[in-house]
């Protein structure tokens, strides 16, 4: 008797709407290749999967920052901005120094992100409104700087970044593949990742438990401007240019990355693996649907109900006291 009640008590693993949080983005991934497949020839070519991995990539970085904000149940819509700034002044000091100005996106992006989580640390600003000003304030910068027009890039060793292999392998693809391995690392083996966690699933009891939660917040907003600042850079790499348009929109994929991949606008759950999974999702709706000759603003509306499936099946109500 002892067993049924046990049994009943503890569902079997996998089942319920836990396991499809878990499963989505595999299902939704296995969903999408299989039916692009069935009606391209073309999908499944060696051609198209090597610039479906390179699509991944800028989006797949940009996303992993990403994610540890939002698995701290904060949001982060200044992506776009800080990705296309970063990208602009790589573009723009690789005109005085060449390759020396590679570290200058880093920079930008790791500055720019301790600035934002500090205001919204240390002056409790909402990091929607933050990093909304940022979104806006950083377009600006690239204008200004741009004069609205492309910086060319002509050092080749950048531009064979974003064009080039390595053992048959897109060198950009081992650069996102490099940044995963970090940042799978930092969330599951560092204090810090743990740390995230905590304050996602609970920033009072976080803070009870001596756990230092402002450091926490602008310490984790500084690694994801250090990962847009990257993504900035394999972006200039690919576009052999610094545009002034850069990254723009670029923030609401990586959301939809972040969120289709299992990790809940709600914080707590979820990680860059899941991610990953969502950034291809991503790349892959695009390209299947471009080989499928569908207008971009069909994509557009096929994007947003996919997010909105996500955020259904992946938000903890448990967590939200009034929906609004």
């Amino acid at each position: 008797m002892s067993d049924i009640t046990t049994r009943s008590a503890n569902p079997r693993p996998g089942l319920g709407l836990d396991g499809l949080r878990t499963y989505f983005p595999f299902l939704v991934l296995l969903i999408v290749c299989v039916g692009f497949a069935i009606f391209s020839d073309q999908f499944v070519s060696a051609r198209n999967l090597e610039t479906v991995l390179r699509q991944t990539a800028v989006l797949s970085i940009a996303a992993m920052g990403a994610t540890f904000i939002i698995l701290m149940a904060s949001i982060d819509l200044s992506v776009g901005s800080v990705v296309g700034l970063s990208a602009v002044i790589v573009a723009y000091v690789m005109q005085s120094y060449g390759m020396l100005a590679l570290p200058s996106g880093l920079l930008v992006g790791a500055i720019l992100g301790t600035l934002v989580g500090a205001v919204y640390a240390k002056l409790k600003v909402p990091s929607f409104i933050v990093t909304l000003g940022l979104l806006v304030a950083g377009h600006g910068m690239m204008l200004h700087i741009t004069q609205g027009r492309p910086i060319m890039i002509r050092d080749e060793t950048l531009r064979w970044i974003g064009s080039g292999t390595i053992a048959g392998i897109p060198t950009i693809v081992l650069i996102a593949i490099a940044a995963f391995l970090v940042a799978y690392v930092i969330q599951n083996y560092t204090i810090l990742g743990r740390s995230i966690m905590a304050v996602g699933g609970g920033e009072m009891v976080a803070q009870r438990s001596g756990i230092r939660v402002d450091r926490v917040k602008i310490v984790t907003f500084a690694v994801a401007g250090f990962y847009s600042g990257l993504a900035g850079i394999v972006l200039a790499s690919r576009m052999g240019a610094g545009s002034p348009t850069a990254g723009t929109g670029l923030e609401l994929d990586v959301i939809a990355a972040v969120v289709i991949g299992g990790t809940p606008l709600t914080g707590g759950m979820g990680g860059v693996a899941g991610t990953v999974v969502g950034a291809l999702i991503i790349a892959i709706l695009s390209n299947g649907l471009n080989l499928a000759g569908v207008s971009s603003y069909t994509q557009l509306i096929v994007k947003g109900l996919v997010l909105v499936a996500a955020v259904i099946i992946s938000i903890d109500r448990k967590k939200i006291g009034v929906i609004k």
